[in-house]
């Protein structure tokens, strides 16, 4: 089962939801979060929920990418309470090229460890931990609330004092907290997780403000586990042309840490178990054009797609004019 949200012919808020290939209307319910809190008291949790709610018209999703009338999957009716977090250095091979950046800047002699390959063998030798046991906790970057979240099909802004506006495809999982403060997995979907790459590789201390940027998420919600195996195709469009494309993996097959093992690193804190939140966490990728030497510009398009998730995520990219910075004092 998968779930979009979106605004109907008239310009209302609407969900709808795809089983067997057909997507309908779910009646009476504007968002997904509102369809969650009713999915809390009911038993079968979010297909019990659609069933009760009753499905209407028929909807045509490429007609809605189309026109841009998708929304993310689920929103936060208070963007504040919708936490984008994710770790890093969680796939096979994703260590390659962080550990290129940092030799390229002489951090490490030949032959020694950067600390992004010693945090990457960590999760190859404990990020899989057996039932019960607890397992290394990964590398974990905030990177912002719902504010940040742009809607698929519409440009995701990149800061002027941006170095590099690169893709990152990825994978996010999808929580609620309930009323009792417990994380619910919704499920998962594709994740455009944007990122400055030049400089994050100034020093990788300045991961952190490298991943302070926008992001896409969608169009569809995959309600349920995560497939094992992933595998989907990551392009660039420039003037209408492919400029890049690349396949990228993910799914438990091609990770080094368990998707428990990274939930549990990351709802262990109780800052991120507080009731009726939502929470968008980024699971991390192995695949870059950066690590090509691609370079983006303004209105380059992003599309990111696997047959699993339903709807390609794609974003076109644009450039913000400077702001300033004001700082008022209040005494």
């Amino acid at each position: 089962m998968h779930l979009i949200q979106y605004y109907d012919d008239k310009g209302n808020r609407a969900v709808g939801v795809t089983n067997d290939g057909q997507t309908r209307q779910v009646k009476g319910v504007t968002s997904v979060y509102e369809l969650v809190q009713g999915a809390f008291s009911t038993v079968g949790g979010l297909p019990a929920a659609v069933e009760a709610r009753g499905v209407g018209e028929t909807i045509d999703k490429q007609l809605l990418a189309k026109e841009g009338r998708l929304l993310a999957p689920i929103d936060h009716p208070d963007p504040a309470h919708l936490h984008v977090t994710g770790t890093g250095l969680t796939h096979l091979g994703s260590a390659a090229t962080r550990d290129a950046m940092h030799k390229t800047n002489g951090e490490k002699p030949a032959g020694e460890l950067t600390d992004s390959m010693k945090m990457f063998r960590m999760g190859l030798e404990n990020g899989k931990p057996a039932p019960g046991e607890k397992g290394v906790q990964p590398e974990w970057f905030y990177k912002g609330n719902g504010h940040i979240v742009v809607n698929p099909g519409q440009a995701i802004p990149s800061p002027s004092f941006a170095l590099d506006a690169g893709e990152e495809p990825e994978i996010a999982g999808i929580y609620v907290i309930d009323p009792e403060g417990r994380p619910r997995r919704l499920g998962f979907a594709l994740g455009n997780e944007f990122s400055d790459h030049v400089t994050e590789r100034i020093n990788y201390l300045y991961l952190a403000h490298s991943k302070l940027r926008a992001c896409s998420f969608g169009p569809e919600l995959r309600v349920g586990d995560l497939p094992r195996h992933i595998e989907g195709m990551s392009r660039i469009f420039r003037d209408g042309q492919v400029l890049w494309e690349k396949p990228f993996l993910s799914g438990e097959d091609n990770m080094s840490h368990t998707i428990a093992n990274l939930e549990y690193h990351h709802f262990k804190y109780d800052l991120f178990c507080q009731p009726g939140d939502v929470h968008v966490h980024m699971f991390g990728t192995a695949t870059l054009s950066f690590a090509d030497g691609i370079s983006t510009k303004p209105d380059d398009v992003f599309e990111i797609e696997e047959s699993q998730f339903g709807l390609a995520l794609r974003n076109p990219v644009r450039v913000e004019e400077e702001k300033p910075v004001v700082i008022g004092g209040l005494y």
